[in-house]
């Protein structure tokens, strides 16, 4: 019985030795891993959509309480006007979410454009989606928080071609960043009021 107690205070030391180990190689490496994530996924997406800023969006952010967490947005700064903000969003697709980023033009209230940063679709069917200009272009000009679905859903975007999940993850991804925006509106603004690029 004495045997058994040690063994189970032994174990129990070392689960607690090990799980705080990872724990703090996790928190060490977590700063690294969301630069490489923010460089190399997010960042190809934010420049696309933001194409034309006069400055660095993705360096240019602010972020802004949602719950028990933070949402970053990506600021496009036009005509020495901060008016831009992009964030992302996710749908549910073929393979899994589809995470999407979106521009909304804070003066207008309308959609600058969408941009795919991750997504585990069917190469060559819905994985087009990233390359599909014509698709994402449907979305540029819709007012945020209008209520996108595919023609086949009773909407006005046309899905891509053998691709209808992946359209529908896009769209509500987009009806997602619409119902966000909406909450956080005057906090977004306020943001950029300060905003010095």
């Amino acid at each position: 019985m004495r045997e058994m107690i040690k063994m189970v205070v032994v174990l129990t030391v070392l689960s607690t030795l090990s799980g705080g180990l990872l724990a703090a190689i996790q928190s060490s490496t977590q700063e690294r891993i969301d630069s490489q994530v923010l460089k190399f996924v997010k960042g190809p997406a934010i420049q696309k959509i933001l194409e034309g800023a006069t400055n660095n969006p993705v360096s240019d952010r602010f972020a802004v309480p949602v719950g028990e967490e933070e949402k970053n947005f990506f600021v496009g700064v036009y005509e020495g006007k901060p008016e831009v903000v992009a964030f992302e969003t996710k749908g549910s697709g073929y393979g899994g979410d589809v995470g999407v980023m979106v521009a909304v033009n804070v003066k207008t209230g309308k959609i600058h454009g969408v941009s795919v940063t991750t997504h585990n679709e069917t190469p060559g069917v819905g994985a087009r989606v990233e390359t599909h200009e014509d698709f994402k272009k449907q979305f540029k000009g819709v007012p945020i928080g209008t209520e996108t679905k595919v023609k086949k859903d009773g909407g006005e975007i046309t899905a891509m071609s053998g691709a209808t999940l992946t359209s529908r993850a896009v769209c509500t991804a987009v009806r997602r960043a619409g119902d966000l925006y909406g909450k956080l509106e005057p906090q977004i603004k306020e943001k950029l009021s300060t905003f010095s690029g």
